[in-house]
């Protein structure tokens, strides 16, 4: 029985940091909710927040496989956020040209798309490193 209840407490867990994950995410980046926007039907903010659960979940997986206890786990969720948060930033600095959330924010899903894809590539570096 123990087995089904570790994997419960993960499970909680995982939902718990990725709730803050988002939650610190809407704070820091965005100007709009981003619910709200997915509610009005904002395709490139839904691939946005979709890579951002997804590449926090690969963080996660990672963190359950190499740690020791819900803790540790807990630990390198809470980094892979905040790395994943300065990679968002990063690609926030390198496109010059325009504003990744004011494209986001109108709807460009093929911002939306790259967005995606540097959640969830990054992620597999962030969570490969953890030891």
């Amino acid at each position: 029985m123990e087995p089904f209840i570790s994997t419960f407490i993960y499970f909680i867990a995982a939902i718990i940091v990725v709730l803050i994950g988002l939650t610190i995410f809407e704070w820091v980046t965005t100007k709009y909710k981003d619910w709200d926007e997915v509610k009005k039907g904002n395709q490139a903010i839904a691939l946005s927040i979709a890579g951002k659960i997804i590449g926090i979940c690969i963080i996660l997986s990672f963190a359950i496989y190499h740690s020791i206890d819900v803790v540790q786990t807990l630990i390198w969720g809470a980094y892979g956020v905040l790395l994943q948060l300065i990679a968002y930033l990063i690609f926030e600095g390198i496109t010059r040209k325009f504003s990744v959330e004011e494209q986001l924010k109108d709807n460009n899903v093929a911002v939306g798309i790259i967005s995606f894809g540097v959640s969830v590539g990054l992620a597999f570096v962030i969570g490969s490193s953890i030891t």
